[in-house]
């Protein structure tokens, strides 16, 4: 398993990542890539950092690890916990530290 960074999402704000749905995929869109402050401390593996995607569904789905894929990343899984809905679908939530 990758240790995915900040870095490795920073350029990727308006990207498409298909979340497995079982037999289908649900487009989410990465709205948002922003770091957290943090003060450094022994043994620190990486910038944290947080993850906004947005869906055109109306479904929330729960809390839990999703595969996402996407063109450039390919196959990740990535803890997303829903944070809102918007009138267009749902929003969701994924924090690294």
């Amino acid at each position: 398993m990758q240790m995915l960074s900040y870095q490795a999402f920073a350029g990727r704000s308006g990207e498409t990542f298909d979340l497995a749905m079982g037999g289908s995929d649900m487009p989410l869109t990465l709205t948002e890539v922003a770091p957290i402050a943090a003060q450094p401390y022994p043994g620190m593996l990486r910038e944290p950092f947080a993850l906004i995607f947005r869906s055109a569904s109306s479904v929330v789905l729960p809390q839990r690890i999703y595969r996402l894929k996407n063109a450039a990343l390919g196959a990740l899984d990535v803890f997303l916990v829903p944070v809102g809905r918007e009138p267009g679908g749902a929003v969701y939530q994924a924090v690294f530290n």
